[in-house]
């Protein structure tokens, strides 16, 4: 185990997680090797043309989790601290999150180790452009289909599908998702996570007495997930948001928040705090306000063992990565709180992602209302699946979820066999 002082490897956190269930279902020693170590990875060193005419060289990663339920799918991030054990992890997440609502991908995840908050525009692109290039041998429609991650969006995504395209010699759009709708994005991306995040709520809701019409509502971390998953709840299931909050501090307002009203005054201002008629909150108050439903939307290691007793929440639905460490999901089940758990919560972002590649690879395009109403079912049967698990074993919904995931790539795995 590391000293406390020293970072957690995330790797080593996602074998442990694996080793549980595979305890928890009887795995045999062979099979759960094959869990544990990624299928494929590469590290690339690029040189990178700067603006004032010298040469960087930056390194790059993707590791390919696992590939036995079809081709890989996950993000790709550019971050001074990206590590290859990190994304190691981050892919192995991705295996179970694909697996959980049961669409057709393994895991993986990419990243670039550096600062684009210290790039120019230009010297992006030619990062991006550099890194697609190394890593084209290893992705492509049928093989690994790389998205948006932290500090990265749909213009950078632009860049890598136009850059395998000039290197196949053809338009590749299935290349990435993520991509701008005019090169083949999908309608509803952008608000997919919060969407499906409301979507579950809703579901949850029905199994713990909890009418969402007239329940109050917190949310730390007002951003893209956050902020549309309060909308859809205030504006389509009728619940009264009374807590938000960013990085910059938070605000409570017991009788409800309009959050299109808040949404408009972070526009203006850039943070929630100071909206008109609000109190001023820290973040820290806002997990543990009197809400009948609490949406972590922030950062991860936000529930503790020390707080974990004070959440008043009847539901914690993760729409953030991680939000809640395993000590505090002891306490939270035993306390009788319901925790939705991440691989499930925030799924619907690599949902809609699945539906963006399968519109490229037909070449046709849905409306909204279809890419939601699929978004809507999916969500639905992936909250049953992972509930029935739950109740069935006795255990938390992220043991469950991990358990039908792990199940899924087992079987998979199983059938297929190992060739030759």
């Amino acid at each position: 185990m590391p000293k406390s002082d020293q970072p957690i490897n995330p790797f080593e956190t996602a074998r442990r997680q694996i080793d549980i269930v595979a305890d928890l279902i009887g795995l045999d020693s062979g099979i759960r090797e094959v869990l544990k170590h990624p299928k494929r990875e590469l590290t690339v060193n690029f040189p990178v043309r700067m603006d004032d005419g010298s040469y960087r060289v930056f390194t790059g990663h993707r590791v390919q989790y696992n590939m036995a339920r079809g081709p890989t799918k996950g993000g790709i991030r550019y971050h001074p601290q990206v590590t290859l054990d990190e994304v190691r992890a981050l892919a192995a997440w991705m295996t179970w999150k694909c697996a959980v609502v049961n669409i057709p991908y393994g895991g993986a995840k990419g990243g670039v180790v550096c600062d684009p908050k210290h790039l120019s525009h230009a010297e992006v692109e030619r990062l991006t452009r550099r890194y697609a290039s190394e890593i084209a041998p290893i992705i492509g429609p049928e093989m690994d289909i790389p998205a948006p991650d932290v500090y990265t969006d749909s213009q950078t995504m632009a860049w890598i599908m136009d850059t395998y395209s000039m290197l196949k010699g053809y338009s590749v759009p299935g290349v990435v998702t993520g991509k701008p709708i005019s090169l083949g994005g999908s309608e509803g991306r952008g608000e997919a996570t919060g969407r499906g995040c409301a979507y579950v709520i809703r579901e949850a809701s029905k199994d713990v007495g909890l009418k969402v019409k007239g329940a109050s509502v917190a949310v730390q971390g007002f951003g893209n997930a956050g902020s549309v998953a309060a909308n859809l709840l205030y504006d389509e299931q009728g619940a009264k948001i009374v807590a938000v909050s960013d990085s910059k501090g938070g605000i409570v307002k017991t009788d409800g928040l309009n959050p299109h009203a808040v949404e408009a005054h972070k526009q203006k201002t850039g943070s929630v705090v100071g909206f008109p008629g609000a109190k001023s909150a820290t973040n820290e108050e806002i997990l543990e306000a009197k809400a009948d439903i609490l949406i972590p939307a922030a950062l991860e290691n936000q529930i503790t063992a020390k707080n974990a007793d004070k959440i008043q929440a009847k539901i914690v639905a993760e729409a953030a990565n991680g939000p809640t460490l395993p000590e505090a999901d002891t306490i939270l089940f035993e306390r009788g709180v319901t925790v939705l758990p991440d691989v499930l919560a925030n799924a619907g972002g690599v949902t809609v992602s699945y539906f963006e590649w399968a519109q490229d690879i037909q070449g046709y395009y849905w409306a909204l209302n279809e890419v939601n109403q699929r978004l809507e079912r999916t969500m639905m049967k992936s909250y049953a699946d992972v509930h029935q698990v739950a109740t069935e074993r006795k255990v938390h919904n992220r043991t469950a979820a991990y358990v039908l995931a792990i199940q899924r790539v087992v079987d998979a795995t199983r059938l297929r066999g190992i060739y030759p």
